[in-house]
């Protein structure tokens, strides 16, 4: 093969997708996103908390039920209905990293980032009673913001709105 041949092949390959932590990577807002699969979620913290990302600032998830379409994902990434995320920090780097996963509705279970990051207790207790998601290996995985006889998640976009009257304190009763 000549130079220009081999020139006009290197040009014309698809660039290599970005990776960090064995995850496919995006930005937004000038933040790196990483996206593990739901498999390496703790793995991922683990590594991440090893090379100095030392705080789990806060986790999170979406319900994508009516929004399926409206995401940015990395080739590779199969969009699922929820998804949950984390934010982590590196004080010695002053930067911040956000890690998004996907989880299944038909099984929506992930790890534990506890025995990494036990600051995420009540974090995780939040999606679990909001959102339904299950984190494995939890030490106390129950309600936190709904009482225990609650049924539903809240925050899923399929749940029923209105279905309970809200009575504020000082309002006058409802007729």
């Amino acid at each position: 093969m000549s130079d220009e041949t081999e020139e006009v092949a290197e040009e014309s390959s698809e660039p290599e997708a970005e990776m960090a932590y064995g995850c496919p990577v995006s930005w937004s807002l000038d933040q790196k996103v990483i996206h593990p699969a739901a498999e390496a979620w703790k793995a991922t913290a683990a590594a991440l908390y090893l090379d100095g990302w030392n705080m789990c600032v806060d986790i999170t998830a979406v319900d994508y039920l009516t929004f399926a379409s409206n995401r940015q994902l990395p080739a590779g990434i199969a969009p699922e209905r929820y998804e949950v995320v984390a934010n982590f920090i590196s004080h010695e780097r002053r930067e911040r990293i956000r890690a998004r996963a996907q989880v299944s509705a038909a099984d929506p279970v992930i790890d534990s980032l506890y025995e990494v990051f036990p600051g995420v207790d009540t974090l995780e207790r939040e999606v679990f009673d909001m959102f339904g998601i299950t984190f494995t290996g939890h030490p106390d995985l129950s309600r936190i913001l709904m009482p225990e006889t609650w049924e539903g998640h809240p925050l899923r976009k399929d749940f029923a709105t209105g279905a309970i009257p809200v009575q504020f304190k000082g309002a006058p009763p409802a007729r």
